[in-house]
């Protein structure tokens, strides 16, 4: 029986394509798709070259062929009206390369980082990147022209985990870096303390540009839901512990609960868009985020 669109889009079927432009046009065009059909039946995209008819617009830059097809009044958008600049920020420390599964916390960040770069470019946004651990590793200042792609994959391509996370002061050194106000897509795990990330988060809010925290767990790391003795080891740290999950399940939920909640409100009490997800779940979720932040900016 042939799979369906839906499985071939999944974070675990996709993961075996190891060209990331391949895998970043498919998540993209899947979820273009996607939008046509619930839960975003009548979600508008707007992409770069048009905006809605705003009382005031010269009648000139209406666009009647779109009005001609859709009964819709848009603008066509000049380039000035269109160049948004977004940084994507990506952990790569040791925690990102834990799985339960099949997909590791990393793979899943750089799959979305791929998908998010392509469909920045695709709306003629500039998009930058940083790979960050306990410092930053890599940082790409943005541009949008689409051969910059095969830059960003190419860096994408080979990263690979390794040291401790240190969020905060990541942040802080990227926002003291950017020099225009812009749109900043944190993804990470955030195994970090929350006091912390959320000092590095108000920096940006601080020198007034827009965030976006993708928080990325795997599953397990939400449930806690293991049968038997097991041998846990910090991936940053290499300290190791034997214990019984079972009877700690209960008060790792509740100290789990907090953690999310924390990092939580320290988001929505600083204006910064909050998402958490895990490994299972389809890339459209965190691309729906920027598209609802994007409409919003413009």
């Amino acid at each position: 029986m042939a799979a369906n669109s839906e499985e071939i889009l999944t974070p675990q079927a996709l993961a075996r394509i190891s060209n990331l432009q391949l895998l970043a046009k498919r998540v993209v065009e899947g979820f273009i798709t996607g939008l046509h059909k619930s839960p975003y039946h009548g979600f508008s995209v707007e992409f770069a070259e048009h905006r809605p008819y705003m009382p005031g617009d010269p009648i000139r830059h209406v666009d009647w062929k779109v009005y001609a097809r859709t009964d819709r009044y848009v603008i066509k958008r000049f380039q000035e009206e269109t160049n948004l600049k977004s940084y994507i920020l990506l952990d790569t420390s040791a925690s990102m390369a834990f799985s339960s599964g099949n997909i590791t916390k990393l793979q899943y960040g750089i799959s979305l980082c791929a998908a998010l770069a392509y469909l920045m470019i695709e709306q003629r946004d500039a998009v930058g990147l940083a790979l960050f651990d306990d410092t930053i590793r890599k940082l790409l200042q943005p541009r949008s022209v689409r051969s910059y792609l095969n830059v960003i994959f190419k860096e994408l391509q080979e990263t690979i985990p390794s040291g401790v996370t240190r969020v905060e002061e990541t942040l802080h050194r990227v926002a003291e870096r950017m020099k225009r106000r812009g749109l900043v897509v944190l993804i990470s795990d955030l195994l970090d303390d929350p006091e912390s990330i959320i000092s590095g988060l108000k920096h940006f809010r601080w020198d007034g540009h827009e965030v976006i925290v993708l928080h990325i767990l795997d599953p397990i790391e939400r449930t806690f839901a293991f049968s038997r003795d097991a041998r846990f080891r910090d991936m940053e740290t290499d300290e190791r512990i034997v214990s019984q999950p079972w009877h700690l399940r209960e008060a790792y939920q509740e100290e789990m609960d907090k953690y999310l909640e924390q990092i939580k409100a320290g988001c929505r009490n600083n204006g910064v868009d909050y998402a958490l997800f895990d490994t299972t779940q389809p890339y459209d979720f965190a691309l729906m985020e920027y598209l609802n932040k994007r409409k919003r900016l413009h």
